[in-house]
């Protein structure tokens, strides 16, 4: 069979050009980087399980007092970008649950993806949406979701009980209905795993996340049995080595757990690291990659 001039430029060209296309949908959910070097180049002291497992060198004075003008309180400029708050809204949200407070990042409909941030005992939305504090870290967060076409998402979380996990429900269902079934990561700190466990035991809203992420939580030992497990959810894990209110071997027996069924999980230890610490240190790009995949 012959082939025109005219047919075989059109070949040529969609021979050069397919491979592009292909690899532009293929990373299509990747998040691209965001002050990758002061927040990504971390440390590594020992990694183990393929490298799910990892342990990495915090330091205090490095990590707080050399990355904040005033310590704890207010983070160096070079770490942040402000710009991000031109898409951020105070929002009350009508769900099925009745109306829950949301600061909301990105895009409102027909977004990316979603991340959702659970704050810990006596926060609210405020703490997610902190530009500022815990070393410029929700900041990233919030540019990472901003600049990727996704939303961030930070309720005022009104209790920690079956009521905080049925409106927290309600509020996975609104953002993968805005979004048209795209992937949905929940994120929960602190007392605010709590929310990520009861979430976890509903399968119906485990079906429309794509993974959690639990920043010194408290261990759920029935979580291996639970719905998210039997879905294979990806779950990542950072602790504190030296966490003093959920220890950080309680929570590793847990990853361990799953890890020995097979199940997607990955472990970050803060070797000397606090409590707050994960909220400080994670790697939001680093987890949201592995969680949005």
């Amino acid at each position: 069979m012959q082939m025109s001039t005219a047919h075989f430029r059109t070949a040529a060209i969609s021979c050069v050009l397919f491979p592009f296309l292909f690899l532009a949908g293929a990373h299509a959910q990747a998040v691209g980087p965001f002050k990758d070097d002061l927040f990504s180049a971390q440390n590594v002291l020992e990694t183990r399980d393929g490298g799910d497992f990892t342990i990495i060198d915090y330091d205090e004075m490095r990590d707080i007092n050399g990355r904040d003008s005033i310590p704890e309180r207010r983070v160096k400029d070079r770490y942040v970008s402000l710009k991000v708050r031109r898409v951020q809204e105070n929002q009350t949200l009508p769900l099925s649950t009745g109306p829950l407070d949301v600061g909301r990042v990105g895009l409102d409909q027909a977004q990316s993806f979603t991340v959702i941030f659970i704050h810990g005992r006596g926060g609210d939305r405020r703490l997610g949406l902190n530009d500022i504090s815990f070393g410029g870290n929700f900041n990233r967060l919030k540019n990472l979701a901003a600049e990727n076409g996704g939303t961030y998402y930070a309720p005022s979380v009104r209790s920690f009980d079956e009521k905080g996990v049925a409106d927290i429900a309600a509020l996975i269902d609104y953002a993968s209905a805005q979004s048209g079934g795209k992937p949905v990561v929940l994120a929960c700190a602190s007392m605010g795993s709590f929310i990520c466990w009861g979430i976890s035991r509903d399968a119906q809203t485990v079906a429309k996340l794509s993974g959690m992420a639990i920043l010194g939580g408290a261990p759920d030992p029935a979580l291996p049995k639970s719905a998210a497990a039997q879905a294979r959810l990806p779950i990542w894990f950072t602790h504190g080595s030296r966490d003093s209110v959920y220890a950080a071997n309680d929570q590793l027996a847990i990853y361990q757990k799953l890890r020995a069924a097979g199940q997607p999980a990955r472990f970050t230890l803060f070797e000397t690291g606090s409590h707050g610490t994960p909220v400080r240190m994670s790697d939001w790009r680093a987890m949201l990659n592995w969680l949005l995949r």
